[in-house]
């Protein structure tokens, strides 16, 4: 016959596992998304608006110069920050948080103080590229005509 063994010991408040106890399987990398309302302390979160603003403004032309998706991810201290998709390849053109949702041409991963210089002119891209500055993957050469946008939303 069975015999009811009720040795378990019991669980109390503040009682868990270890420091040491499990082992990480696997390293990913997260994306640290701030609150949002913490999200405007960030100069490029304004940025990124006012250019969402343009895009929906003349998109449809920004779609037939341009014809790319690009991917911005925006990093502080080696995390993500912030992550906006411009897509200048479909409809009349449209600029959302997130990851691309079809596969971005290009790929571009700045840390926020580069990319408030590439996008005010105070600093050369390509120069900044070369220099290591900010990592691009995809089709590199689609960066000129990023460039060309970000300069056109300077001009309103």
């Amino acid at each position: 016959m069975w015999k009811r063994n009720d040795h378990q010991p019991k669980i109390k408040a503040g009682d868990g596992p270890q420091v040491g106890q499990f082992k990480e399987l696997d390293s990913v990398q997260e994306i640290a998304m701030p609150h949002p309302l913490e999200l405007s302390e960030f100069q490029s979160f304004l940025v990124f608006e006012d250019i969402s603003h343009h895009i929906k403004e003349v998109g449809a032309q920004m779609v037939k110069k341009v014809n790319a998706i690009f991917q911005l991810d925006i990093t502080k201290d080696g995390k993500t920050i912030l992550q906006r998709t411009i897509d200048l390849k479909n409809g009349s053109g449209d600029m959302y948080p997130g990851s691309a949702r079809l596969p971005a041409d290009t790929v571009f991963t700045i840390p926020e103080p580069v990319f408030m210089e590439l996008v005010l002119g105070k600093m050369n891209p390509q120069k900044a590229f070369l220099a290591g500055k900010f990592k691009v993957s995809g089709k590199v050469l689609l960066g000129q005509k990023l460039e060309r946008v970000f300069k056109d939303w300077a001009k309103c």
